[in-house]
């Protein structure tokens, strides 16, 4: 009899073990699935926030050069090194012309331009060289451009006003 009730005793074991087992994978098909959606939302979000920022530059550049940007500054001839999505790597020529409001925009450029360089090369280095030919892909880099050649002047001059407006480039050669 004593023997009887051990058996007893194991098969529930197996039966609690068995539950608890499938309750933790419930769980987890209910977090993954949970992460799934909340990251689709935020690639959605993301996706229409580009978009509608692509399309205010368009818009606001003509603007921007017109009325307010009568200054500005070329950075001349950067060679950069891209991939592309297979790992290939390609050559790049950049030249670009900075429009401000600020007069001595031109002096900050050359006098920063190792900074100004450095922000050109990180924001180019993380993009392949397909999306750079996009011209989805050219306007971000332009916005994302602006706003980080505007954190180095900030931090350089300690102000806190955006100098420039806008981007142009004047080269742009993949090979």
């Amino acid at each position: 009899m004593a023997e009887d009730t051990e058996v007893v005793k194991k098969s529930s074991d197996g039966k609690g073990l068995l539950i608890v087992l499938l309750v933790l994978i419930i769980i987890l098909i209910m977090a993954v699935a949970g992460g799934t959606y909340f990251l689709l939302n935020k690639i959605s979000s993301s996706n229409q926030n580009s978009s509608g920022n692509t399309e205010e530059v368009v818009k606001s550049t003509p603007s921007l050069s017109n009325a307010e940007a009568k200054f500005k500054a070329d950075v001349n001839e950067l060679v950069l090194n891209l991939t592309d999505s297979k790992g290939r790597e390609k050559i790049m020529k950049l030249s670009f012309s900075i429009r401000s409001s600020d007069p001595t925009i031109d002096k900050i450029v050359q006098d920063y331009l190792a900074e100004i360089t450095d922000v050109v090369i990180t924001q180019i280095s993380s993009r392949s060289s397909e999306e750079l030919l996009t011209v989805g892909g050219k306007n971000l880099l332009k916005d994302e451009l602006i706003g980080e050649i505007n954190n180095v002047i900030n931090f350089v001059t300690k102000t806190n006003s955006n100098v420039v407006s806008n981007i142009l480039f004047t080269t742009f050669v993949i090979k």
